[in-house]
């Protein structure tokens, strides 16, 4: 159970880090301001992938060993990825709000069906 706790933190840590990443790019898009290199989108960045990259490891090993029905391990690495990238593209107003979103969308998907699929496996639904 220690390994799903872990998932589980994970992931919700990353819908946090999606969230910021959003609300970030929001402020971009509406103020036409890069984020500061520095100061602001490296320590972002830095912190999504460490948490992106223990997630990554310790949700496909889950993935294989389960085998939730509609979660597969390259959803783990594509959402890994995904996470990634919208961490350093969040800051750059021109970055394309259409493929953002999608990838945003497709992240908060996939950690929520990790989370789901946990649960469901420890018998908590809901929790």
């Amino acid at each position: 159970m220690e390994l799903e706790n872990n998932i589980l933190t994970l992931s919700r840590k990353l819908l946090v880090n999606v969230d910021t990443a959003h609300r970030r790019f929001q402020h971009s898009k509406e103020e036409g301001v890069r984020g500061d290199f520095h100061s602001e989108v490296k320590p972002f960045a830095d912190e999504v992938k460490i948490a992106a990259d223990a997630w990554r490891e310790s949700a496909a090993n889950w993935v294989r060993t389960n085998r939730p029905k509609n979660l597969h391990a390259n959803q783990i690495e594509t959402a890994a990825d995904y996470l990634e990238v919208i961490s350093v593209q969040a800051f750059f107003p021109e970055t394309s709000k259409k493929r953002f979103l999608d990838q945003v969308q497709s992240v908060e998907f996939i950690l929520n069906s990790m989370i789901i699929a946990i649960e469901q496996a420890a018998g908590q639904p809901g929790k």
